[in-house]
C-alpha cells in the first residue's frame, strides 16, 4: 500500500497546486498581468486563517468566507489603483508585461515586509482535524483530505461559473481577444479588474487550505509563486483545465520523487518536467499557438 500512499499524497498536493495556479491563470490570462506578488497573498491568507483559528477558534472552513471576499476586494483595488495606469500607458502587450512584472515585484516586497513586521520570520502552524483516515487501505490525514476536497469543489465551481454564466462568457471573451471584446459591448477594463479580483479570491482560498496542514512563515510566498508559474505555463497560459491537469502532474511528480529518490530533488524534478513539456509543446499541454 506504499504506492497508494504516495499517489494519494501526490493527488492531494496536486489539487492544492492546481487551485493556486488557477487564480494566477485568471490574472494573467484575462488581465495580462504577471503578478509576482501572487504567492505573498497565499501566505497572507494562511496567516489570517492561523490568527482566526488561534485567537478566536474560527475553523478554516469559516475563514474561507472571510479571506476570499477580502482578498477579492484587495486585488480588485490593486488592479484599479496600481495596474490600470500601466495598462493605459502600455504601447503593446509586451510593454505591459514588463511594467507589470516590475510593479508586482515591488509589491512582493511590500506585502512580505508587512507580514515580517507583524508575524516575524518564525514558522507557524496549527492543528485542525489532524486525525488519520483510512482510504483504500491507506492512511491519510483528514485535514489534507478535506483541503483537497474543498480545492476540487472550488475549482469545479469556478469552471461552472466561467462556462455557464454571462459574466464568465465575457471574461473568456476578454481572455481570447481583448481587442475585439469591446466591439460587442464588453468593458474590458471592468472585466479585467473583476478577473484579477477573482484570482485574488482563489489565492486566498488556497492559502487557507494550505494552512490546515502546512508549516509556513512570512518569507515563503515566492515558493508558491514559482509553483503557480510552473503550473500555469505547463498547462497553457489562461487555460483553467490545463492548470488543473498540470497541478496534478506536478503534485504526483513531487510525491514520487520524495518517496523513491530524495526529498531534496523535488525542485529539480519540477523544473526538469517543466522543461521537458515545453520542449515537446512550447505553448503548454493545452495552450494554443498564437496566429
Amino acid at each position: 500500500m506504499f504506492l497508494v500512499d504516495v499517489i494519494l499524497s501526490g493527488l492531494i498536493l496536486g489539487g492544492i497546486y492546481a487551485l493556486i495556479a488557477m487564480g494566477l491563470s485568471l490574472q494573467y490570462g484575462v488581465a495580462r498581468i504577471m503578478n509576482l506578488a501572487y504567492g505573498e497573498f497565499t501566505i497572507a491568507a494562511s496567516f489570517l486563517a492561523y490568527v482566526l483559528f488561534s485567537a478566536a477558534g474560527v475553523s478554516p472552513i469559516l475563514a474561507l468566507a472571510v479571506a476570499m471576499p477580502l482578498s477579492f476586494a484587495l486585488n480588485w483595488g490593486i488592479y484599479r489603483v496600481l495596474m490600470t495606469p500601466l495598462v493605459r500607458r502600455a504601447k503593446s502587450p509586451g510593454a505591459l508585461e514588463v511594467d507589470s512584472i516590475l510593479a508586482t515585484f515591488g509589491l512582493l516586497f511590500v506585502v512580505q515586509g508587512i507580514l515580517l513586521v507583524v508575524f516575524g520570520g518564525s514558522y507557524v502552524s496549527y492543528s485542525y482535524l489532524a486525525v488519520p483516515v483510512q482510504i483504500i487501505g491507506s492512511t491519510v490525514a483528514l485535514n489534507r483530505l478535506l483541503a483537497a476536497g474543498l480545492a476540487v469543489a472550488i475549482a469545479l465551481a469556478l469552471t461552472a461559473f466561467l462556462m455557464r454564466t454571462r459574466i464568465g462568457t465575457a471574461i473568456r471573451a476578454v481572455s481570447v481577444n481583448p481587442a475585439a471584446a469591446p466591439l460587442v459591448g464588453i468593458d474590458t477594463t471592468a472585466y479585467a479588474a473583476f478577473a484579477f479580483g477573482l484570482g485574488g479570491a482563489l489565492v486566498a482560498a488556497s492559502g487557507v487550505l494550505v494552512s490546515m496542514f502546512f508549516t509556513f512563515n512570512a518569507a515563503m510566498g515566492v515558493v508558491f509563486t514559482m509553483k503557480a508559474l510552473i503550473v500555469v505555463i505547463m498547462g497553457g497560459v489562461g487555460n483553467i483545465f490545463g492548470a488543473l491537469v498540470a497541478g496534478l502532474i506536478l503534485g504526483l511528480a513531487e510525491s514520487l520523487t520524495a518517496a523513491f529518490l530524495d526529498g531534496g530533488l523535488t525542485l529539480a524534478v519540477n523544473f526538469a518536467l517543466f522543461l521537458a513539456i515545453l520542449l515537446v509543446k512550447p505553448t503548454g499541454l493545452f495552450g494554443k499557438a498564437a496566429r
